[in-house]
């Protein structure tokens, strides 16, 4: 095996993969190869997993078909160490898929936004570290969701565990995450002033710079590779400047330093040294700038009802700047994969799934934390799942069949998972416990914890351990613990454990994150809302990561699994060099050999008789189309009528065991070769039907099609019958009215030659008589027939001198002739009313009633009234204040339910001082009612059956007095008198309503002197002639208790 994974690096070779059973080993060549081509993509189509070279497409293609066809969930697990190609794998998988699948524009969009997804995520999830250029700092599990039909409809992506303490600190070698360096590589210089970040690195203190260039990795070109994914993918502009503006925030976030500051108490507090880095990310994030350097200058500590707040000093000031820094990153990550996920759901009912497995490998580094302990449980658990698949229930389900087995013995590494997460005296248990026990909690105190609970653990040693204690080992230090683990013995410091797991973030840089006016980073931290206020303590890191895991597992055995074993085969990350102990080791601690073992001795494939037979029973006659007997029998007699060696195959309890692969692709080209008979057969006996069918429809179309034929040739037949009679009839007919009608001309003819002899000797006869009185009649003739001439005359010249049709056009043709004067006034005053008439057709209803309000003012004040002629060419609008329109009057309006016919502010006389208060008059069909100008009250309401009569002078003015029927309630505090500048319209308006309601004409008083009922005395009214201070404005004064004044100018 290792001659054939060595084969596989040399220069040239046709292939790179090779095959333990269906399990791929991949070995990372660390150099491009011509083997992923379109034109590959083709050749391992529907082909057999073992037909063509061992390759990842026929892993992807097997597991895709088994989807498609036979309705089985599938997952791809990709394994190995960091470097050894896992990611680059995942991506063949997800690319082979999506050439595969259906066309069509929903569902390219689909694969497009699928495989999009991955710059997006590498560049925020993954960096280069000491063993890898593009190392996968984070886990995901992609689902790619698929319909009946194999097209893919969307997909939901999990990730795991990132590794965000990088964001703060990277090892020698090493560095940030990718899209640090590829924003400030390709940024505009627009983009970078907007974000207020220049280009160069070494201005950021949490970007290493012994490695920030990476040979062959272009992070300019990158960058506007992730934009276009992020539009492919789905995000808004301004979702994208939202992104960015976060990452700006966290790379400016390394360069705020504290210095010490003495208090009056003695203690040190931390002050900010260069306030202008955190102006500029306040201005980014949105954050009041003293919100923000109050948040690390102190921390608030709040238990039940009491808060405490503590100032910080230096080294916790810089602790809580990496924590916001952390959080804020990891927090941003998160919510780009949620918002992936959004753009990429199915959007319909999903029918398959099919997982890709990602995951970051396991990691031996120099010093190896958190992370790496992590990390390397996770790979712990995967392994965990392969032996349980591929070894121990294999050889489990031999002895379950009843099949004759050798049992191989293999490492099962349940043990250390147990060391691990046991709920009791795990590890992971201990350092929770340990992060939740009051008192002073170190890494310390956590270590010698392990020492005493897992002293005698033989996969676990530390320098208390018995297991260390007869080593000798002086290269454990005393802060470390050892964890044998599969792939190896790992080191791992134990500083930073217990602060890593806790992964606090402060409350005051939660809340002041969450009064941020940047909308992204608020959504970040719900926890900093102060109306939720939460004092339960949040979960552990390990706990998160723990139950994560085990969803994982869960997930992954309720599937298919298909495994891509990725081997590095030398740590320089260069081709051609094939380090055999390095190989040698990754073979040993995958289980590969033991694999190869199983494999060897065992079965290639397995089924369940009932399905084995309902897939293969159309190749046997006695199987097909239905076996009635048990399903076992059915397959034994199947193999029998096939002539399968015995030797290839074996009966188990309940499936039956096929040994070569060669001997399943011979089934299935079988298989496929009877499917495409019965195809045939089911194609002939339906063309058949068609033809058949076909043939009954024309001959019965071909019967219609002659009936009607004859139906319609008889039609015409009678038609031209009948035209024929119809035109030898009017032959005849005419024939026959032109023989009547030349009699009847001849007849005519004979008459009127009599009538004339006649009428010509009746004539002779007149006249004779005629000529005795001639002499007498002649001068009355002459006479009547000069005047007939004469009127003819007249009435044509009248015709051309028209006056025009104005009815105030007072022109009119003189009389030509005495005699005509009655008839010539007569034609005028016919003429006058017909135009009238004409001139009164053009108003419409409305112009109509103006008129007859006009009209009717006219008879009531011409020549009685000296304001009557100004009043002429005003038009009558009525509806002055505009109530309906103007908000003031609202309620005013909600309280009359008629229609308004008048509304005019007024002047109201005081009857004790002759003084004018304004008032509103309103005047509708029923009722007279007068409201308050300012308020809109309504002061007074008189029905008009209770008006009398109205009184006014002859003189240029505006007084008026209403007076009300005696004994009426409106009555009781006596009459009106009243001053407006549209007294004539008012007094028509009520005069004409009061006739319509009534139907009896309100009496108008004219007069210089009239009498007013106030309450119980009458007071007269008198107009003088006068010269007033206010010029042309009449004046009202009260004389005496009986006589009130009024001077008109």
């Amino acid at each position: 095996m290792l001659l054939q994974l060595q084969l596989l690096v040399q220069p040239l070779p046709q292939a790179w993969m090779t095959y333990i059973g269906s399990v791929v080993i991949s070995v990372n060549p660390y150099r491009s190869l011509p083997i992923y081509s379109p034109e590959k993509v083709e050749d391992y189509r529907n082909r057999n997993f073992y037909e063509l070279s061992p390759h990842i497409f026929a892993l992807s293609d097997e597991a895709y078909r088994s989807l498609r066809d036979q309705d089985k969930d599938q997952c791809i697990l990709i394994t190995g160490e960091s470097g050894a190609g896992k990611t680059e794998a995942s991506k063949l998988v997800m690319s082979y898929v999506a050439a595969v699948c259906g066309k069509g524009a929903e569902v390219n969009q689909v694969k497009e936004q699928l495989l999009q997804s991955n710059p997006v995520l590498e560049a925020f999830g993954n960096a280069k570290t000491v063993r890898n250029d593009n190392s996968s700092r984070f886990g995901k599990y992609m689902d790619i969701e698929f319909d009946f039909k194999g097209d893919p409809l969307g997909g939901v992506i999990s990730n795991y565990l990132l590794e965000k303490s990088r964001v703060v600190k990277q090892p020698r070698g090493e560095r940030n995450f990718h899209v640090f360096y590829q924003l400030l590589s390709g940024a505009s210089e627009e983009l970078l002033n907007k974000l207020k970040l220049e280009r160069d690195f070494s201005r950021y203190n949490y970007l290493s710079l012994d490695s920030a260039k990476v040979n062959g990795v272009d992070d300019a070109a990158n960058f506007r590779t992730v934009r276009n994914a992020m539009q492919i993918v789905g995000f808004m502009d301004h979702e994208t400047e939202s992104v960015l503006e976060v990452v700006a925030a966290v790379l400016k976030l390394g360069n705020i330093e504290f210095k010490p500051e003495s208090r009056v108490n003695g203690l040190d507090e931390s002050k900010i040294k260069d306030k202008n880095e955190l102006k500029e990310i306040c201005e980014l994030t949105g954050i009041d700038q003293s919100v923000l350097e109050r948040a690390f200058s102190f921390r608030t500590v709040e238990a039940k009802q009491e808060k405490v707040s503590t100032t910080l000093n230096v080294a916790q000031a810089y602790y809580a700047r990496d924590a916001l820094a952390k959080n804020l990153y990891s927090r941003l990550f998160s919510w780009l994969v949620n918002r992936i996920n959004e753009s990429i759901k199915a959007q319909t009912k999903v029918r398959k799934v099919m997982g890709v497995l990602d995951i970051y490998g396991f990691e031996i580094f120099e010093d190896n934390s958190f992370e790496q302990f992590i990390i390397n449980y996770c790979n712990e658990k995967l392994q965990q799942i392969f032996i349980e698949l591929t070894l121990k229930e294999e050889q489990e389900e031999y002895i379950r069949e009843d099949i004759e087995w050798t049992h191989i013995d293999y490492f099962n590494n349940a043990i250390i998972c147990d060391l691990i997460e046991n709920n009791t005296n795990g590890i992971l248990a201990m350092l929770d416990e340990e992060c939740l026990r009051p008192g002073t909690v170190t890494d310390e105190t956590f270590l010698e914890k392990l020492n005493q609970v897992c002293a005698t653990h033989q996969h676990f040693e530390s320098r208390m351990s018995k297991c260390s204690r007869f080593l000798n080992d002086t290269s454990l230090p005393h802060s470390c613990f050892r964890i044998q683990h599969y792939a190896g013995k790992v080191l791992y410091q134990v500083e930073g454990f217990v602060d890593k797991n806790n992964d606090l973030l402060y409350r005051d840089l939660s809340q002041a994150m969450w009064k941020a006016g940047h909308s992204l980073i608020k959504s970040l931290f719900p926890e900093g809302n102060p109306a939720k206020i939460n004092l339960k303590r949040p979960p552990t890191a390990g706990s998160q990561f723990k139950a994560s895991v085990a969803t994982l597992m869960k997930n992954l055995q309720t599937k298919n699994p298909n495994y891509i074993r990725c081997i590095k085969p030398n740590d320089k990350k260069a081709a051609h060099i094939f380090n055999e102990a390095l190989v040698c080791h990754q073979v040993r601690y995958l289980g590969l050999l033991e694999n190869v073992r199983v494999r060897r001795a065992g079965y290639a494939f397995r089924q369940a008789y009932g399905p084995c037979l309902e897939r293969y029973k159309m190749l046997c006659k006695q199987t097909w189309p239905h076996w009635k007997g048990p399903a076992r029998s059915g397959v034994e007699v199947l193999f029998s009528e096939l002539e399968i060696p015995v030797e290839e195959y074996s009966f188990g309890r309940s499936k039956i065991f096929i040994r070569n692969p060669r001997t399943l692709f011979k089934l299935e080209d079988l298989r496929k070769q009877r499917l495409e008979d019965l195809a045939t057969l089911i194609q002939k006996i339906y063309r058949g039907w068609k033809c058949r069918t076909h043939f009954l429809l024309l001959k019965k179309s071909q019967i219609v099609i002659a009936a009607w034929y004859r139906r319609y040739a008889q039609q015409k037949r009678y038609q031209k019958i009948k035209s024929s009679a119809l035109v030898i009839q009017s032959y005849i007919r005419g024939w026959k009215a032109r023989k009547i009608l030349r009699e009847l001309k001849h007849q005519k003819r004979c008459r009127e030659a009599a009538t004339t002899i006649a009428a010509y000797w009746h004539g002779t006869q007149v006249r004779r008589e005629y000529r005795k009185f001639f002499r007498a009649n002649a001068g009355k003739k002459i006479y009547e027939f000069t005047l007939q001439r004469i009127v003819q005359k007249y009435f044509l010249e009248m015709k051309n001198k028209m006056p025009s049709l104005s009815p105030i056009d007072k022109n009119w043709p003189s009389r030509p002739y005495l005699f005509l004067d009655s008839t010539h006034k007569e034609l005028k005053r016919i003429f006058h009313l017909w135009r009238c008439k004409k001139y009164r057709d053009q108003f419409t209803d409305q112009q109509k009633l103006i008129y007859e309000e006009k009209l009717e003012a006219s008879e009531l004040f011409k020549d009685k009234k000296a304001l009557y002629p100004s009043s002429v060419g005003q038009p009558f609008q009525g509806a002055y204040l505009e109530i309906n329109k103007n908000p003031k009057y609202k309620k005013l309006k909600d309280a009359i339910e008629e229609k308004i016919i008048i509304a005019e502010v007024v002047n109201k006389i005081n009857r004790a001082n002759g003084k004018s208060t304004s008032r509103i008059f309103l005047l509708t069909n029923n009722n007279l009612l007068l409201a308050d100008q300012k308020s809109g009250q309504i002061k007074s309401e008189v029905p008009l059956v209770d008006v009398t009569k109205v009184s006014m002078s002859s003189q240029n003015d505006g007084f008026f007095a209403i007076h009300l029927k005696e004994g009426s309630e409106a009555a009781s505090k006596g009459d009106f008198l009243f001053s407006s500048d549209h007294l004539i319209e008012m007094a028509t308006k009520l005069y004409r309503t009061t006739l319509s309601q009534t139907k009896q004409k309100l009496n108008i008083e004219i007069s210089d002197e009239f009498l007013v009922q106030f309450r119980q005395d009458k007071v007269c009214v008198k107009f003088i002639q006068g010269n007033q201070k206010n010029g042309s404005v009449p004046m009202c004064k009260r004389k005496n208790n009986r006589l009130l004044e009024v001077a008109v100018p």
